[in-house]
């Protein structure tokens, strides 16, 4: 028999988790970029692996809040309203092909998230730089921290299902 109130508690202690997750891949496990003031980070395998264990809804919460708090714990405040919805958005977009085709979206989910990642910080980066070109620096960067993430995101997600703890996983 189900208790409702048990698997409301578990939800939220998962998405506190994988919020934390993401707040520790992206502020300390990060390379600095040397023409831009930016820099590269493991979260978005957080972001990635959140939207795979907690689904699209709590995932992207997770995502876009985990996100925006590494930066303004990180130093980088100004960032954190973009980053609140660019993230949550990726995550999203990542949840949509996972519910959708299962997990033969997860890849082409996790491409098409990276890639309005990658758009939506370089129209950012634009607008905060005030220049459409230099912020065209960025986007190596970015495709190269996305697709690092789905590479950590796919690993860690395969070796968590087949651990007792894929009795918490919405997918």
């Amino acid at each position: 028999m189900r208790n409702p109130s048990s698997e409301k508690v578990v939800n939220m202690v998962m998405m506190g988790l994988m919020t934390c997750l993401v707040i520790v891949a992206t502020m300390f496990i990060k390379i600095p970029i040397p023409m831009t003031s930016g820099y590269v980070h493991l979260g978005d395998s957080m972001i990635f692996l959140s939207v795979l264990i907690l689904g699209k809804k709590n995932g992207s919460i997770a995502a876009g809040v985990g996100s925006a708090m590494g930066d303004i714990l990180g130093g980088y405040a100004i960032w954190a309203p973009w980053t609140l919805v660019i993230k949550f958005v990726m995550g999203w977009i990542l949840g949509i092909f996972v519910e959708r085709f299962e997990k033969k979206g997860t890849i082409v989910g996790m491409t098409v998230a990276g890639a309005e990642m990658t758009a939506g910080y370089y129209v950012a980066s634009s607008f905060l730089y005030g220049s459409w070109i230099v912020t065209l620096a960025d986007i190596p960067w970015n495709i190269g921290q996305f697709v690092v993430g789905m590479i950590i995101a796919g690993v860690l997600y395969e070796a968590l299902v087949k651990t007792p703890a894929k009795k918490y996983f919405v997918n």
